[in-house]
């Protein structure tokens, strides 16, 4: 399968791009700067330059794909404060490869994520079945656009991310950013007891599960790629600790914008437990590298400062 990949250079795209070759797909990813291209070009994959506010050229990359992943999203806006810019740049993007896919019934894997549904669903945990209300949370629009294509003769399907995909690879993420933040403060902050949950799974094991959607999803399945169904943020602050030899430090919700940044402030208070047990069922994917805490423990984030 001739694949297109947005996000291709990217620590989650790279891995993807890598698993995509060694089951013997085709893969070409976008590229925004030489330096991405040289690392889709050394994985072995071919390159598209552009980015996403080139929408004719991601239209005609869809076109002539026989599968498209949709990994890329404007983070660098996100951290600015401009989230409505970077939803707005992915609605754009996710309508354009839509709709130069549309009556063909190739594959389209969009991305979103798992804290989509954190001020949606009490009391249990989040399952793929469970639907974002567009108002509750941004990004919730992407996911309906892109699986509306699944009545237009298109093989939609929507892979939910835990806000923790963590590996050596990770060197931006929330953890990175968590790791950093704890340098600076000299303890590593949780929000109140720190029973908030966070899901997570390893980078390798999110990347295979993008392959077995892009080869085999039903069209406008929900994914969830949480090896991980939540684990309590004060156990992550406590191993951040460990590995930075400080102490994990309980703060008041109104301390937690300063000490952790507004963003990420927000989102140590959310409460996001979500199984995947329907995903493994469907597609047959088992995790099977390092959970979070034991990759903390293992001490990779703590050797690459963010």
């Amino acid at each position: 399968m001739r694949v297109f990949i947005t996000g291709a250079s990217g620590h989650i795209g790279l891995p993807v791009v890598r698993d995509l070759l060694a089951a013997g797909h085709q893969v070409t990813g976008l590229a925004r700067s030489e330096a991405s291209a040289e690392k889709l070009t050394s994985a072995g994959a071919e390159v598209k330059r552009g980015t996403l506010d080139d929408l004719d050229g991601l239209r005609d990359a869809a076109k002539n794909a026989d599968g498209v992943i949709h990994l890329a999203f404007k983070h660098d806006l996100v951290f600015s404060g401009d989230f409505g810019g970077a939803v707005a740049a992915d609605l754009r993007a996710v309508q354009t490869m839509g709709e130069a896919l549309a009556g063909s019934e190739k594959p389209f894997v969009n991305t979103t994520g798992t804290m989509l549904l954190a001020h949606s669903v009490h009391g249990r945990p989040v399952t793929e079945d469970d639907q974002g209300q567009e108002g509750s949370n941004p990004r919730v629009a992407s996911e309906n656009v892109a699986l509306a294509f699944a009545k237009h003769g298109v093989r939609t399907a929507s892979v939910r991310l835990p806000p923790t995909v963590h590996s050596s690879l990770d060197h931006h993420g929330f953890i990175p950013m968590l790791v950093a933040a704890a340098r600076k403060n000299g303890f590593a902050a949780y929000v109140g007891d720190g029973e908030a949950r966070w899901p997570a799974v390893h980078t390798l094991d999110a990347a295979r599960l993008y392959r077995l959607a892009l080869e085999a999803a039903s069209p406008g399945s929900r994914l969830h790629a949480t090896a991980e169904e939540g684990i309590p943020f004060r156990s992550i602050a406590e191993a951040i600790g460990r590995g930075l030899n400080v102490p994990a430090k309980s703060v008041g919700a109104e301390k937690a914008g300063e000490l952790l940044g507004g963003f990420l402030g927000q989102l140590a208070q959310l409460d996001n437990v979500t199984s995947s047990a329907r995903t493994r069922e469907l597609l047959g994917w088992k995790p099977t590298h390092a959970g979070l805490l034991d990759d903390i423990a293992e001490g990779h984030y703590f050797r690459n400062p963010a």
